[in-house]
């Protein structure tokens, strides 16, 4: 799991290459990563499942096409953030933002039981969100990467909520696939729509490309899946901690890209709501 957060934490610092490359839109982008996941990820499933992998009945279809479109949400927003506030911030908001929403919704919508821990969580979250969210973006940088950010935490905060509803009846790693597929789709058209040129790339843009698709998503995954079943859900919320600490250490050591002291500390209180949020969480048969 650790190896797994790790290499998550490069997927915006490989965009973030990417884009000092080729003019390349981060719908193209997105597009791409799932796509190129899904060879990888569809074969490992396969070899585990069989037919099994992409049979689904009745409104689990519909919960499928939902966290395609919330995946594929996710990917046009992050690497618009990426490309407009630079990795770190983009990450960070992203990534810790998004276990305070999943709460927030899985109060309202799910009916969820409210305990003082997780009051104290979602307090602190909120200030950590209204700290890291109101951090200047860089001066070259598009304000409005800040709520392409947002859109992206809300958008993976769907994707979390719609794959919890279906893992009761279904392995995760079937979910992901057929999910990614379909969010590939969804972007498909889109991807063409910006300008998809993947004729006059060079080496390189490939190169980004396939390492994206293949390493910090598809082999991710599997490292992910692989870790959970061995890692108790308090020490894998803590290691989970390793994918922004990761963006945000090589954004500083190739970009130079900084946080100022209000975003380090909304960083630190939402990882510290992190933590606390999947301690809360009742351990099976409790």
């Amino acid at each position: 799991m650790l190896a797994a957060a790790v290499l998550w934490g490069t997927v915006g610092i490989a965009s973030r290459l990417l884009y000092g490359i080729e003019d390349i839109p981060p719908l193209v982008v997105g597009f791409f990563r799932l796509a190129l996941a899904v060879p990888l990820l569809g074969l490992w499933c396969w070899w585990r499942l069989g037919p099994e992998t992409f049979r689904f009945d009745g409104s689990d279809r519909l919960r499928i096409a939902g966290i395609g479109l919330t995946m594929a949400a996710y990917q046009a927003c992050y690497f618009q953030a990426v490309a407009d506030v630079g990795v770190a911030l983009a990450t960070l908001i992203t990534i810790c933002s998004a276990p305070v929403i999943v709460s927030i919704l899985a109060i309202i919508l799910l009916r969820e039981k409210v305990s003082r821990t997780v009051v104290t969580a979602l307090g602190l979250g909120l200030i950590g969100t209204i700290l890291l969210i109101g951090t200047p973006p860089a001066e070259d940088a598009d304000p409005a990467g800040i709520l392409w950010a947002c859109g992206s935490a809300l958008s993976y905060s769907g994707f979390v909520l719609l794959s919890r509803s279906l893992a009761g009846r279904h392995d995760p790693g079937k979910i992901i696939v057929t999910g990614f597929g379909a969010g590939a789709v969804m972007l498909l058209p889109l991807a063409i729509a910006a300008g998809m040129t993947p004729g006059v790339w060079t080496g390189q843009v490939w190169a980004a490309l396939l390492y994206m698709g293949l390493v910090p998503t598809g082999l991710a995954y599997v490292l992910y899946f692989r870790g959970m079943k061995a890692t108790q859900a308090t020490p894998a919320s803590i290691i989970a901690l390793a994918e922004p600490l990761t963006a945000t250490t090589l954004a500083f050591a190739l970009f130079g890209e900084t946080l100022g002291p209000s975003a380090i500390a909304g960083a630190i209180l939402l990882m510290v709501t992190m933590v606390l949020l999947v301690r809360s969480r009742p351990r099976p048969g409790s």
